[in-house]
């Protein structure tokens, strides 16, 4: 962040030699090993480390965007999984961790002013402007309950850090995401008559799955050019290591402030 301050991810990027990008190079190339040659020509790529969103259509870059991910210690996984279907005005089902992390001790008073109520012994946030998954929400296939959504905390998407969530993945813009998903796959009108129904969960399938791609990649390309992006997580290190680099002491995880109860 331009601050003018010094901090410990300035002096980190500074005390970085031709060494040090040499083994970040190395460990995202085995990274890139360890994918699919041929990946789908539709898809969406995550990469949790930039935290940002590619969407490619029959082969061609489509759309390109910012996204929220998760804080350490409570870090976005690397996995494949498939959209198959939008949810208009979603219902946000709170995980028992972040219960017990973030809600158990809240009154009863804030719970109801966050519009969340308990229901058949689960703690539910209902749709509306406060909801934690705002508008729409992008239903995967997986096993760690892992998705994209919407949210109302749309400064977020603003900040040069966006390791800020509970693992989920929040998009910039998603509702404009979601209309452009389910008109490129004929579902837009369906769409649009369940966005109507103010306040009301409503579930329009995709006719064909799009593939999602959550990657952590501390060097990538982007125009050509290698980026680089921090290595938030401290997953390079274990990599390096499997490669032959000398095993180096563990960083500390440091969480972003101002961040908020949602997944």
């Amino acid at each position: 962040k331009p601050d003018g301050i010094v901090g410990s991810g300035t002096i980190d990027i500074l005390n970085k030699g031709p060494g040090d990008r040499a083994r970040q190079l190395a460990v995202n190339l085995e990274r890139l090993r360890w994918l699919d040659r041929k990946p789908p020509e539709t898809r969406i790529d995550v990469n949790t480390a930039a935290a940002t969103l590619a969407y490619w259509r029959d082969g061609a870059l489509r759309d390109r965007r910012n996204v929220v991910v998760g804080q350490p210690d409570w870090e976005t996984p690397e996995l494949g999984s498939p959209i198959f279907q939008l949810v208009a005005h979603p219902y946000w089902r709170v995980p028992k961790s972040i219960l017990e992390d973030e809600l158990i001790e809240k009154s009863p008073a804030y719970l109801a002013e966050q519009g969340l109520e308990w229901r058949d012994g689960r703690l539910v946030q209902l749709p509306g402007p406060k909801n934690s998954l705002g508008e729409v929400k992008f239903d995967m296939r997986n096993d760690n309950a892992i998705y994209l959504h919407d949210t109302p905390a749309k400064a977020l998407f603003a900040l040069p850090e966006r390791h800020r969530s509970h693992g989920c993945i929040r998009v910039q813009d998603a509702l404009g995401f979601a209309m452009l998903l389910a008109s490129d796959d004929g579902v837009i009108v369906p769409f649009q008559e369940k966005l109507m129904e103010f306040d009301q969960e409503g579930f329009v399938k995709l006719k064909q799955e799009v593939p999602v791609r959550l990657m952590y990649r501390t060097a990538f390309l982007d125009d050509g050019q290698v980026r680089i992006a921090d290595d938030i997580y401290g997953w390079d290190d274990e990599v390096a290591y499997a490669l032959g680099y000398v095993r180096r002491p563990p960083r500390a995880k440091l969480k972003q402030a101002g961040g908020d109860v949602g997944p």
